[in-house]
């Protein structure tokens, strides 16, 4: 299945697609949550495997292969769904690929996030997921780091980033970084934009 997507293409290890939101829109759903103070990191699943949002739901059976989602049903939070600006977002990529988990990344001011890989984020890599991050609230002094050169992603762009690659964060700034992260299963319409975004940064 991967094969027939990337039909032979190599992608970059960060593109920037061609698609951005509102970040201030976004960051207002986020105030209007009341989120209580956090030490570090802070993950908020906006949408999480059915039986984690719904108790009443049974659990999946056991699954081999946790990698593209497809072990369990998928369903939105209260807090995704009281929140337009972000309910747009999530609305946008469902009405074109399959969403699986969508989530709030907080960091603190003056943390840092070791170097470390996530094997089953790239889209090279067969029944895995693509994970796009959309920054939300960041600082100049927010860097993030793929393959030890910074990836300058600016509050509102979407990107596609190689996670099975080596990562890390300097968060040097004053305020907390939110980011938005959204899991999808690939497909034409995904590898059309990143294609598109590659070729957009190739001719900058």
């Amino acid at each position: 299945m991967k094969d027939s997507l990337t039909n032979g293409n190599v992608f970059a290890d960060r593109i920037k697609l061609p698609i951005s939101f509102d970040a201030d829109l976004l960051l207002k759903d986020i105030q209007e949550m009341q989120l209580k103070p956090f030490i570090y990191y802070d993950v908020i699943p906006l949408r999480n495997p059915s039986h984690l949002i719904d108790p009443s739901i049974p659990q999946p059976p056991p699954s081999d292969d946790y990698a593209d989602g497809s072990w369990c049903n998928w369903k939105n939070s209260q807090a995704l769904c009281k929140s337009p600006n972000l309910m747009r977002v999530m609305d946008f990529f469902s009405s074109h690929c399959k969403v699986t988990l969508v989530r709030l990344l907080r960091l603190e001011a003056g943390s840092k996030v070791a170097e470390h890989t996530d094997p089953t984020l790239a889209m090279h890599i067969e029944k895995s997921v693509v994970r796009l991050t959309i920054p939300i609230q960041s600082d100049e002094k927010v860097n993030f780091y793929l393959n030890h050169k910074i990836v300058a992603m600016q509050p509102g762009e979407c990107w596609y980033l190689r996670l099975s690659d080596p990562h890390s964060i300097e968060h040097d700034g004053e305020i907390e970084r939110i980011n938005m992260t959204i899991d999808m299963q690939p497909n034409e319409w995904l590898t059309a934009k990143l294609l598109e975004g590659m070729n957009n940064m190739e001719n900058q």
